[in-house]
């Protein structure tokens, strides 16, 4: 996405939001010091053969926190991949584990290459080298450490990653449960690919109904007719982008690296996004107006503004210009801290990271579950209570000299699918956090954000977990 020009310190960024919200929790410097730092840091360098020549590709594991096991987290490869940036993603995975009580600890992957400048190949090769590394110091699976796809890599990535760890550790009868986001012929699950947008439309559908918070917002409650611009049109930015037009949103400006558009009345998400696929820009979109700076996308006047691009993208460069009553952050870490009181102080809602973007880890423990128990969701009820649902209507109609239609008949007598169980667990877990993270923020006077409030929470339960352990008194 665009370059900000200012520097900025991931990790130092968590770190701050971290220290802000440990001063609400009773527990001691030692514990809250060794809930903040990460236990394992995995770097490692290795060679790989592109075409006639080799390259030696640097590469990360990090391992936040072992108060819960496995410890979960992505793998991403770009080129801005640091152990800076790694440690912070590994950090916020913790939390985020946390406070949507996923028992996971958090950990997060990276390698430093870009992905588009190597064939299949060569990104095998890669792929199954990284991965062999992992395995050679116990740094993969089941039970140990998860990983999961993150920006650049996808469902192909984590199969290669599945079958390696399968060839090296062949008596592991759960071998697959070693990473999640895999196709769903290797061991993944209905609804992954668009879970993380899907539980970004679940948590801001949640604050909009809000009538007393949209009030202070000046806002309407519902989603119908708000206003939306997204930075970012990848599978987070896309399937959000959907599901909220669908609702009666606007999405009236997308924002990519090479430029954004923008429609007063709207754009269409499907037509905007094979347009994008097969320009690679979303530039000259047919009604729309170019804004060739996407970073000035961001700027532009709507109800919300979800950023689901990389992190430091509204920054105290750009914060006092944003005119957005609510922020989503989709992307991790968006917001930096310095823009933050900024955007506070103008009482602009900021829905934090942590909470917002935890769809795909929340799915993902699902397709976990589902590769220790063997067993597809659905597969062994759905039969028996279709069965048991019709035998229900039946009985009506006899009773009330009633007969429904056939499709009648079919809509409330359908047993639930694996993708049925999927989202409607994501949405039940997405509801109920947030709710806590807002009890919290506003049963307390001292808690002026939902940011803090959510990290408070996730403290809290880590640090309760240390405490039921013994190791700290």
């Amino acid at each position: 996405m665009g370059k900000t020009n200012i520097h900025y310190s991931f990790l130092e960024g968590v770190n701050t939001y971290f220290d802000k919200a440990a001063q609400h929790c009773s527990f001691s410097k030692t514990l809250l010091e060794q809930i903040k730092v990460c236990n394992s840091v995995y770097r490692m360098r290795f060679p790989i053969r592109v075409g006639n020549r080799f390259e030696v590709v640097e590469a990360y594991r990090v391992q936040h926190s072992h108060h819960k096991s496995p410890t979960k987290g992505g793998i991403r490869f770009s080129m801005n991949v640091t152990q800076d940036e790694v440690m912070a993603l590994a950090s916020l995975m913790t939390y985020k584990c946390a406070l949507v009580n996923v028992p996971f600890g958090g950990a997060k992957g990276g390698v430093k290459i870009n992905p588009y400048n190597y064939n299949p190949d060569q990104l095998e090769r890669i792929t199954r080298r990284y991965t062999a590394e992992l395995v050679k110091k116990n740094f993969i699976g089941p039970a140990m450490d998860v990983p999961a796809p993150d920006m650049g890599t996808g469902p192909q990535e984590m199969a290669w990653i599945m079958d390696t760890y399968m060839a090296m550790c062949p008596d592991e009868i759960s071998g697959y449960g070693c990473v999640t986001g895999k196709p769903i012929s290797q061991g993944g699950i209905r609804g992954r690919v668009e879970a993380t947008g899907r539980g970004v439309y679940y948590g801001i559908r949640e604050v909009v109904n809000n009538k007393k918070d949209m009030k202070t917002l000046g806002l309407e409650t519902g989603l119908a007719g708000k206003r939306i611009i997204i930075q970012g049109f990848g599978n987070v930015g896309y399937h959000a982008a959907k599901f909220f037009e669908e609702a009666g949103a606007l999405i009236v400006a997308v924002a990519e690296y090479n430029g954004a558009v923008y429609q007063e009345k709207g754009l269409d998400v499907d037509k905007l996004y094979r347009h994008f696929q097969k320009k690679r820009s979303l530039l000259d979109y047919k009604g729309a107006k170019n804004i060739k700076n996407s970073l000035l996308a961001l700027e532009l006047d709507c109800d919300i503004l979800i950023p689901a691009a990389l992190e430091g993208q509204i920054h105290k460069g750009n914060a006092a210009k944003i005119k957005a009553r609510i922020i989503g952050e989709a992307a991790n870490g968006p917001v930096t801290p310095e823009a933050e009181q900024v955007l506070l102080k103008k009482g602009v809602m900021i829905i934090p990271d942590m909470y917002l973007n935890a769809g795909g880890v929340v799915v993902s423990y699902f397709e976990w579950l589902k590769n220790l128990s063997h067993v597809r969701f659905g597969k062994i009820f759905k039969r028996f209570d279709e069965a048991s649902y019709n035998r229900l209507v039946t009985t009506i109609e006899k009773l009330t000299d009633k007969t429904l239609t056939e499709e009648e008949k079919k809509m409330i007598t359908r047993g639930a699918e694996e993708i049925d169980l999927v989202s409607s667990g994501l949405e039940e877990i997405m509801v109920i956090a947030y709710n806590q993270i807002r009890e919290k923020w506003r049963a307390s006077k001292k808690i002026d954000d939902l940011r803090t409030a959510a990290f408070v929470s996730a403290i809290n339960k880590i640090g309760e977990s240390y405490e039921y352990l013994g190791i700290f008194p």
